[in-house]
């Protein structure tokens, strides 16, 4: 797909464009788009250098994105948006902005909202993340460190598009053992009625909503959960959940050591990979269309060039868009 603009860069499956994301939406026709995963500038106490808008004016500064989110996207389409937490400035306590923002989106049309469900919940942990803000966590010691972003998967339809037979992982090795030697069927301590197809293999282990990307070789697994196999009866058992575990703080990538060659600063605060690499993979097939308006450093189209979808990417800072072009070189695709 193309639209009515001059575009910064294109590759076999996607076109890279510059300017402000409302204008480039404009262009797109309704109902045309089978995925938007993206991450707006949060509303942060401390403002960053790729700009956001404080917490009591988030929503109406959001209201104009999240109507042509809802225009464009398939009636079987997903918006998953990528939102960080805030805290009351001066205060240790947490905005609830992004707790109103996504009831605003889901609240029926009748009632003043847009219309959106709420699909499910999905959760980036980030271990990287600084132990902030420091006079809360550090100094006084009153908080924990604020590692968690909310992903909202939001849908125009209660039945979106997605499979999650497209994100399994390789089976544990419990798991394997079961497979191999059988399972006796029997009511778990909990209650749970443990049947005879529970031992049945289908392939691989459900993920859960924990989308692991740490760089350990063995956590890079998309969906791996966070509790310990010991824990749980098995990993099987557990179904995709909504925490994904990923660092975005990679200094030596093939994106950052471009970057330094070139003399183009990256930006901040990139997606890590497993992110949009989860998402796209459980909600598009191969030839979909996956847009990004506040694309950054294009990861989202990275993966989505990687997994044969089609993508645009809106980015309104040149610095940005120019930086996110070097994902896409030849020698870019074995080291994202």
């Amino acid at each position: 797909m193309e639209i009515n603009f001059n575009p910064y860069y294109k590759t076999k499956l996607g076109t890279a464009y510059l300017g402000n994301s409302l204008e480039l939406m404009a262009n797109i026709p309704d109902e045309s788009i089978d995925l938007i995963c993206t991450s707006p500038p949060f509303a942060l106490v401390r403002k960053k250098e790729y700009g956001n808008v404080d917490a009591d004016q988030y929503i109406e500064w959001f209201q104009d994105f999240a109507v042509h989110f809802h225009r464009i996207l398939k009636p079987t389409g997903s918006l998953v948006i990528d939102i960080g937490g805030s805290w009351i400035k001066g205060m240790p306590v947490r905005s609830l902005y992004h707790f109103e923002l996504v009831v605003a989106m889901c609240r029926s049309k009748e009632k003043g909202g847009l219309g959106f469900y709420l699909a499910q919940e999905l959760y980036w942990y980030n271990p990287a993340k600084l132990p902030t803000p420091a006079e809360w966590v550090t100094i006084r010691r009153e908080r924990v460190k604020d590692a968690v972003n909310t992903v909202w998967w939001l849908s125009k339809e209660p039945h979106p598009k997605a499979n999650n037979r497209r994100v399994l992982k390789p089976y544990s090795k419990s798991m394997q053992n079961l497979l191999k030697n059988g399972y006796q069927p029997k009511i778990r301590p909990s209650g749970h009625d443990i049947s005879h197809k529970f031992g049945n293999d289908r392939g691989g282990a459900i993920p859960p909503n924990i989308i692991d990307g740490r760089e350990n070789k063995e956590q890079e697994e998309m969906g791996k959960p966070i509790l310990q196999p010991e824990e749980i009866f098995s990993e099987d058992f557990i179904q995709p959940v909504n925490v994904i575990s990923a660092s975005n703080t990679a200094s030596n990538d093939y994106y950052q050591k471009r970057c330094k060659q070139e003399g183009i600063k990256p930006h901040p605060a990139r997606f890590p990979q497993a992110l949009p690499e989860f998402v796209i993979n459980l909600c598009t097939e191969p030839g979909d269309i996956v847009l990004d308006p506040f694309a950054g450093s294009n990861m989202t189209g990275r993966i989505a060039e990687t997994l044969q979808r089609r993508w645009l990417a809106f980015e309104i800072d040149e610095d940005y868009i120019k930086s996110s072009k070097l994902r896409f070189e030849e020698n870019a695709a074995s080291e994202i």
